[in-house]
C-alpha cells in the first residue's frame, strides 16, 4: 500500500513541489533500469559483493591472516570452501576480506577523481581561451601515459600500499572525466539559461557550481561507473606487481601473485581472486551500460 502511494505521488504529471518533481525523476529513472536484464544482475552482483565484504567479520569462517603450515594448499572441502592457500589461510575468509581492500580502493579512487576531474572540466568549458588551454594541456600530458604505468611510476615513487596505490590510480584516472566535463560545459555555456543567469548578476563560479557542473554528472556517472572495471583491473595488477597492498592484506590482485605458481597443480588458489576480480568487473559493465541508455541525454 505504501509503495503504491509512493509510486502514484512519485509519477504524478503536476507535482507540486521541487522535492516530488525531484523524487519523480528518480524514480522514472529507477524503472527504466529495472527494464534492463544485464544492468539490475550488474547491480546485484555488485550489491552482493559490498554486502560480502561489509559483513566479512561476521561471515568469514577463519581468520584470514592465520597460518596453518599442516594444511596447505588444502582442496575446497566442507572445513575450507574454497580451499586454503600456500600458507593453509582459508581463500573464503580472504576473498571477503579482499572484497574489502580492493571495493575499499575502487571507492577512494572515485571520491578523490570524481570532483577534481568535474572541477577541471567545467572550468576549462565555461571559461575557454588561455585557462582552457592551460588546463587541457595539463590533462594531455595525463593522458599521454598508460595508466597503469603511470600508477607504478608513482608509487615508485612514494612507497608501496594501498594509500600510495589510491593516489596514484587517482592521480591518473581524472583526465577523462575533466575531458568530459569541458565537453558537456562548452554545449550549455552559450545556452540562454546560462545567458539569463548572467543577467541577474551572477559570478562565473556560481554558474559553474549551481548550473554547469549538476548537467555534467549524469554523463560523469556513466563514464565512472564504465571506468570501475578498469580501476579495478589497474588496482589489482599493481597488488600482482607488489605495489599495491602488502602482504598479509588480503587484496585480491597480491592473492592472484602469491598463487601463480600453483595454477596447474592447485588451481583453486589463483582461480578463485581472478573469478572475485572478473564478476565484479563485468558487473560495472553491465550496470554502466544500463546506466548509459537511461541517463544518456540524447537517448530520446
Amino acid at each position: 500500500m505504501m509503495l503504491m502511494t509512493f509510486r502514484n505521488w512519485a509519477l504524478d504529471e503536476t507535482p507540486a513541489s521541487r522535492t516530488q518533481a525531484s523524487w519523480g525523476h528518480r524514480y522514472r529513472i529507477w524503472l527504466k533500469l529495472r527494464s534492463n536484464p544485464l544492468a539490475m544482475i550488474g547491480l546485484a552482483i555488485i550489491l552482493v559483493f559490498s554486502l560480502l565484504a561489509a559483513l566479512a567479520p561476521v561471515l568469514a569462517p577463519h581468520d584470514p591472516a592465520i597460518q596453518n603450515l599442516a594444511n596447505r594448499l588444502a582442496a575446497p572441502s566442507a572445513a575450507h570452501w574454497l580451499g586454503t592457500d600456500e600458507l593453509g589461510r582459508d581463500i573464503f575468509s580472504r576473498i571477503l576480506y579482499g572484497g574489502r581492500v580492493t571495493l575499499g580502493m575502487v571507492v577512494s579512487v572515485v571520491v578523490l577523481v570524481a570532483p577534481i576531474g568535474l572541477a577541471v572540466g567545467c572550468i576549462a568549458g565555461y571559461f575557454g581561451g588561455i585557462v582552457d588551454t592551460v588546463l587541457m594541456r595539463v590533462t594531455d600530458v595525463f593522458l599521454a601515459f598508460p595508466r597503469l604505468i603511470l600508477a607504478l611510476a608513482f608509487v615508485a615513487a612514494l612507497k608501496p600500499g594501498v594509500e600510495s596505490a589510491v593516489l596514484a590510480i587517482a592521480l591518473t584516472a581524472w583526465p577523462p572525466y575533466a575531458r568530459l566535463a569541458r565537453a558537456e560545459t562548452m554545449t550549455v555555456r552559450r545556452s540562454d539559461f546560462i545567458a539569463a543567469c548572467r543577467l541577474t548578476g551572477a559570478s562565473p563560479w556560481r554558474i559553474i557550481m549551481r548550473h554547469a557542473a549538476p548537467l555534467c554528472v549524469p554523463s560523469l556517472i556513466v563514464r565512472i561507473t564504465l571506468d570501475m572495471s578498469s580501476i579495478i583491473i589497474t588496482a589489482a595488477s599493481l597488488g600482482f606487481l607488489g605495489m599495491g597492498a602488502q602482504p598479509p592484506s588480503p587484496e585480491w590482485g597480491a592473492m592472484i601473485a602469491t598463487a601463480k605458481r600453483f595454477i596447474f597443480d592447485q588451481w583453486w588458489v589463483a582461480t578463485v581472486p581472478g573469478i572475485a576480480i572478473f564478476l565484479v568487473s563485468l558487473a560495472f559493465n553491465f550496470l554502466g551500460d544500463g546506466l548509459r541508455d537511461v541517463l544518456d541525454p540524447k537517448g530520446d
